[in-house]
């Protein structure tokens, strides 16, 4: 991995990730078969990757049967972030090894990274002279821009049911106009 510091960007992108310009809140989760939809992976993967600690659930891990897992943001992100490395090639190994850096970062700061890879090793940038330095190397490279899935991730969340670990109701969603007359209709 490359390792530099965050540059440049500031509130100003993350006000464009979140419209409300506040990070999503820790304790809000997605339970398995939504976060599989946002991610854009099979449930099988999602249950492989948290029994393998690849990914795993960091609100609510399963305990035994019946119970649910419950992802945070953070963990949507990483998961679709590992999809698209598997998507292109990249070996579970390398992807552990990039999994491991993401999960130290806040979600800010996962906001300014974009990920290369070669095929084989996976690198983290996070200005534009770390981008153009692994470039003037020479071998054929694909980025992952983690805010871009960011955004994916912030324009459809909000069709999926949440829930909160401490058990507390979550604050009605603002949502388009539409969604405000279904539910008005639903309360009476």
């Amino acid at each position: 991995m490359v390792e530099g510091a965050p540059a440049g960007s500031g509130a100003g992108e993350q006000g464009a990730l979140f419209p409300d310009a506040s990070a999503p809140d820790e304790l809000v989760g997605y339970r398995g078969p939504a976060a599989c939809q946002i991610a854009g992976i099979t449930y099988r993967q999602l249950d492989y990757w948290a029994r393998t600690e690849l990914v795993a659930p960091s609100i609510r891990s399963a305990q035994g049967s019946g119970s649910q897992r419950l992802y945070s943001f953070k963990d949507l992100l990483v998961l679709k972030v590992v999809k698209r490395l598997l998507d292109t090639g990249v070996s579970l190994h390398n992807i552990r090894v990039a999994v491991e850096h993401l999960r130290r970062r806040g979600v800010a700061d996962l906001a300014r990274i974009t990920l290369f890879s070669d095929g084989t090793t996976v690198y983290e940038c996070t200005s534009p002279e770390e981008v153009v330095d692994l470039l003037q190397g020479g071998q054929g490279v694909f980025g992952i821009a983690v805010s871009g899935a960011m955004r994916e991730i912030s324009g459809t969340i909000h069709e999926f049911q949440a829930e909160r670990a401490d058990g507390l109701e979550l604050e009605p969603q603002g949502g388009d106009e539409l969604t405000q007359r279904r539910q008005a209709r639903r309360t009476g």
